[in-house]
C-alpha cells in the first residue's frame, strides 16, 4: 500500500468511526425512558446503558484518546520551538517570524469578530427571544490584559510545563533556542540532541494518529448519547448563524489571504486539511490537535520546520478565530435576548476585548464560554446569559476548533512563503 493510500485509508477509517459513533450514541439515547436511562434487569442485576456505555466505555475511551493527544503537546511545543529557533542563525529572522505571525493572527481575529457581529446585527437571532429559567452559569474570573502579559513570563519553567501553561512554555522555548545559537560548540551538540528527540516525538504522533478512528468513535458515541436535541428549538437561529459565520470565515477570509499574500491555491490547503479538521472537530481542542496540525503543515503543506515549529504552536495558543466568532455572535444574541441596546462604543469594545481574550484563551474544549464572560462584563451584559447558549456550545466548539487550526496552517503557509522557507512541490503534490 502506497503512502497516499495509507493516508486515504486512515481518513476513511476516521470518518467511519465518526459516523458509527454518532449512530450508536443516538440509538442508545432513543432507548432512554423518562429517567434518562435504559436499564435491563437480569437475574436480579440491573444493567444501566448510561453507566456502562456512556459514562463507562465511551467516556473512558474518549478521554484516553484526548489525553494521548494532550500528552504530546508540551514536549512537542518545547522541543519543536527549540529546534526551530536554534536553527535560525539570524536573530533578525526570529523577529520577523514573530512579527509577521502575530500581525496575521491578530488581523484574522479582528476580521472574524467584526464579521460575526455584523451578521448578528443583520439577522438579529435574539430579537423576540423569551428567556426561560436557565441554569446559572458561574465562570471563573478572567485575567485582565496586563495580567496576561505578566503571565507570559515564567518564574518556574518546569512548573509551567507541568501545568501546561503554553504562553510561558513558548517564551522559555524561545529563550532556550536563542541561547543554543549563542553557545558555540556546546550549542551544536544540544541542537543535535533536540533534533533527534524531535524525530522521536513525531513517531509518537504517527502512532497516536493510527489509533484515531477508535478515539473518534468513542467521542462521537458519547456526544450522540448525551446531546439534548430539544435545545435546538430555542436557539436554532443562534446556532446556525454561528455555524454559517464559521464556515464563511474559513472558506472566504483564509483563501483571500492565501491568494493575496502568498499566491497559493487555497483549495489545495483546504483539501489537505481534511485529516486535521476531523481531529479538531472530534477533540474540540486546538492544543490536543497540535501534533496533527504540526505534521500537516510540515509534511503536506510544505512549511519548513524552522517556520512551522514557531508559527503553529504560537497559533494554537493565540489564534482563536472560531472562539472570537462565537463571542461576537453570542454577545449580540444575549444583548438582544435581554433587550439591551449596544452602542457603537460597546460594539468596538467587544471587537477589542474579544480579540485580546482570544490571545489568552487556552486551546481546550469549552474554554471559550469562560472567556465570553469577560467580553460580556466589558459591555455590562448579564454574565448569566451564557446559560442560554451553553446547551449546544459543544457542537459549535467542535466546529470553531476546525476554523482555528485552519487559520494556524494558513498563517504558517503565508509566513513560510514570505521567508522562502516553503516547499512549493510538497504543497502542490496532492498525494502528500
Amino acid at each position: 500500500m502506497s503512502n497516499a493510500d495509507a493516508k486515504s485509508n486512515l481518513t476513511l477509517r476516521i470518518l467511519i468511526g465518526m459516523g458509527a459513533g454518532i449512530l450508536i450514541g443516538i440509538l442508545i439515547q432513543s432507548l432512554y425512558d423518562e429517567s434518562g436511562d435504559f436499564v435491563i434487569s437480569f437475574l436480579g442485576i440491573n444493567f444501566s446503558f448510561q453507566d456502562f456505555f456512556v459514562l463507562g466505555v465511551f467516556e473512558v475511551g474518549g478521554k484516553v484518546f484526548v489525553n494521548s493527544l494532550k500528552m504530546l503537546v508540551v514536549p512537542l511545543v518545547f522541543v519543536s520551538l527549540v529546534v526551530g529557533v536554534s536553527s535560525l542563525s539570524d536573530p533578525a529572522k526570529l523577529g520577523r517570524l514573530g512579527g509577521k505571525s502575530l500581525a496575521l493572527y491578530v488581523l484574522t481575529t479582528c476580521i472574524a469578530v467584526s464579521f460575526a457581529m455584523s451578521m448578528a446585527l443583520l439577522f438579529q437571532p435574539g430579537v423576540g427571544f423569551e428567556i426561560s429559567t436557565a441554569a446559572e452559569f458561574i465562570p471563573k474570573e478572567s485575567p485582565g490584559f496586563a495580567q496576561v502579559v505578566i503571565d507570559m513570563f515564567p518564574s518556574n519553567p518546569i512548573a509551567s510545563m507541568a501545568e501546561g501553561n503554553m504562553l510561558q512554555i513558548i517564551v522559555f522555548s524561545l529563550l532556550f533556542g536563542v541561547a543554543i545559537t549563542k553557545a558555540g560548540e556546546h550549542g551544536v551538540k544540544i541542537q543535535a540532541a533536540f533534533e533527534s528527540l524531535n524525530e522521536v516525538i513525531m513517531k509518537i504522533v504517527i502512532i497516536i494518529m493510527n489509533l484515531a478512528p477508535y478515539g473518534v468513535f468513542f467521542l462521537m458515541a458519547k456526544l450522540g448519547a448525551t446531546i439534548q436535541f430539544q435545545d435546538f428549538g430555542y436557539i436554532a437561529g443562534y446556532f446556525f448563524l454561528v455555524f454559517f459565520v464559521l464556515i464563511a470565515h474559513a472558506l472566504i477570509t483564509f483563501p483571500i489571504l492565501l491568494v493575496t499574500l502568498a499566491r497559493l491555491n487555497p483549495l489545495t490547503l483546504l483539501i489537505k486539511m481534511k485529516d486535521t479538521a476531523i481531529f479538531a472537530f472530534s477533540s474540540s481542542s486546538s492544543s490536543a490537535t497540535l501534533p496533527v496540525t504540526m505534521a500537516t503543515a510540515r509534511n503536506k503543506l510544505g512549511v519548513k520546520r524552522s517556520v512551522a515549529s514557531f508559527t503553529i504552536p504560537l497559533g494554537a495558543t493565540i489564534n482563536m478565530d472560531g472562539t472570537a466568532i462565537m463571542q461576537g455572535v453570542a454577545t449580540v444574541f444575549i444583548a438582544q435576548a435581554y433587550a439591551v441596546d449596544l452602542s457603537t462604543v460597546d460594539l468596538l469594545m467587544v471587537v477589542m476585548t474579544a480579540t485580546l481574550a482570544s490571545i489568552g484563551t487556552a486551546g481546550v474544549p469549552g474554554v471559550g464560554l469562560i472567556m465570553l464572560a469577560m467580553v460580556l462584563q466589558q459591555v455590562n451584559l448579564p454574565v448569566e446569559g451564557i446559560a442560554l447558549i451553553i446547551g449546544i456550545d459543544r457542537l459549535l466548539d467542535m466546529t470553531r476548533t476546525v476554523v482555528n487550526v485552519t487559520g494556524d496552517c494558513t498563517v504558517a503557509c503565508i509566513v513560510a512563503k514570505s521567508e522562502q522557507e516553503f516547499d512549493q512541490d510538497i504543497y502542490d503534490d496532492m498525494n502528500k
